[in-house]
């Protein structure tokens, strides 16, 4: 399993943290011993001061694909969620300034929160998602899947061209505005709509 990132998709989280809108979509890439482990807590890593939570709609590819077209994108995945794509911010500036991956910054383990999963049919549609991350009961991060500058149909049929699809992989689709640093003792729970999908403590 593999699990494929998109980076500034949404126009206001690229203006917050003050990146270039990408001419087309900002792929990378998580280990699967990224994804933190069900019912354990985050822990904050030791080389980061500053690890920012980063609220995303996920979903789960249902059959092999590859040079997948936009129009047949829907047939590849079966199930939506949402997660976390938790980043060392201070770690990848350092890394950006060097011009250098940032795979440090975003594939540590445990960096990869996967939500309970639900039929996308349970949805009226994938370009009218509403999700959101609440920290301590409180919202920080909302979005809907309507201000995506690439839609998930999209993104599947342009990583499709690089990589092929297996059953099993994830796509995080990218973050809306409101990413912040995370402390000890925070609670992290996802919502997409009105369902609560994830709930983890950081430590």
């Amino acid at each position: 399993m593999k699990i494929i990132c998109i980076g500034r998709n949404y126009t206001n989280h690229i203006e917050e943290l003050k990146n270039e809108r990408p001419a087309e979509p900002v792929v990378f890439m998580k280990p699967d011993s990224a994804v933190l482990l069900k019912q354990h807590p985050f822990v904050i890593p030791e080389f980061s001061q500053d690890v920012h939570h980063e609220i995303e709609i996920i979903v789960k590819i249902s059959k092999v694909g590859k040079y997948i077209e936009p129009k047949f994108a829907y047939k590849y995945y079966d199930e939506i969620s949402v997660g976390i794509d938790f980043t060392a911010r201070d770690l990848q500036a350092r890394l950006k300034e060097k011009g250098l991956p940032w795979e440090k910054a975003k594939a540590f383990d445990g960096s990869a929160v996967i939500g309970d999963f639900l039929p996308k049919t349970d949805f009226a549609s994938m370009e009218n998602l509403t999700f959101g991350l609440t920290n301590n009961s409180e919202i920080v991060q909302k979005g809907n899947s309507s201000l995506m500058l690439w839609k998930i149909d999209e993104l599947i049929s342009y990583v499709s061209q690089y990589f092929t699809l297996k059953i099993g992989d994830i796509i995080f689709t990218g973050t809306p505005e409101g990413v912040a640093a995370v402390k000890p003792n925070d609670v992290l729970e996802g919502f997409l709509e009105d369902k609560k999908l994830f709930r983890i403590q950081v430590k």
